[in-house]
């Protein structure tokens, strides 16, 4: 183990199971099980109590355990990227200081409901999944400030997004995006839109516009 005070790193280690050591170190601040083919996560884990950041990417995971909602203090990056992900617990909503969640490469075809009570979101990545749709919901995400939806199957945007005032960049990359919501004009720190690989998408007239505010737009 690789443990530096509060700071436990155990990326790469081909553990295949967590040892229930680890579940003990409830002085944890840090927490990297990056790598190591878990298939499942002791719901143990809703004892660390003091983790700011955990890394669960790269593993085989198909559930998160419920009780990754009492980890409150989680505030600087949650990466549950490369899994087997269709869902999350309702109980991560409570993670409301959260800053990064990284849910990328994962199979989810829904934006699970859990993230958009992730109040405190400044970047969310939800890049190589299966969503269709974005639900009216992520109106509550005002704090949100990058949107990555990469390599979706997303055909439009809700009209919601307008709600997200502090977005400065929004990746669609690779979608077949055939509508965007004029609400995009409401966003006043759009810097960056990125449509590049979209072939179903003809520019709209107040594109315009918001370049003239000093968005870029990647066609």
């Amino acid at each position: 183990m690789t443990s530096a005070g509060p700071h436990l790193s155990l990326w790469k280690h081909a553990l295949g199971v967590v040892p229930d050591e680890v579940w003990d170190r409830t002085d944890l601040e840090t927490l990297v099980l990056a790598d190591n083919d878990l298939a499942e996560v002791s719901e143990r884990i809703g004892d660390l109590r003091n983790l700011r950041m955990l890394d669960l990417g790269h593993n085989k995971l198909r559930q998160i355990p419920q009780s990754l909602g009492r980890l409150e203090q989680l505030r600087d990056f949650l990466y549950l990227h490369d899994n087997e992900l269709s869902t999350l617990p309702s109980s991560l909503s409570r993670l409301s200081r959260l800053r990064y969640l990284n849910i990328s490469e994962n199979a989810f075809e829904a934006l699970p409901e859990a993230v958009t009570g992730m109040s405190g979101l400044l970047e969310l990545r939800v890049t190589d999944n299966r969503l269709n749709s974005l639900p009216t919901s992520i109106s509550r995400l005002v704090r949100l400030r990058e949107l990555h939806l990469r390599n979706n199957r997303l055909t439009a945007l809700p009209d919601a997004i307008g709600s997200l005032v502090e977005l400065r960049q929004i990746d669609l990359r690779g979608n077949p995006i055939a509508h965007l919501p004029e609400n995009l004009l409401k966003l006043p720190r759009l810097e960056k839109l990125d449509l590049r690989w979209v072939t179903t998408l003809s520019p709209s007239t107040w594109f315009t516009e918001l370049e003239r505010r000093g968005c870029t737009i990647y066609l």
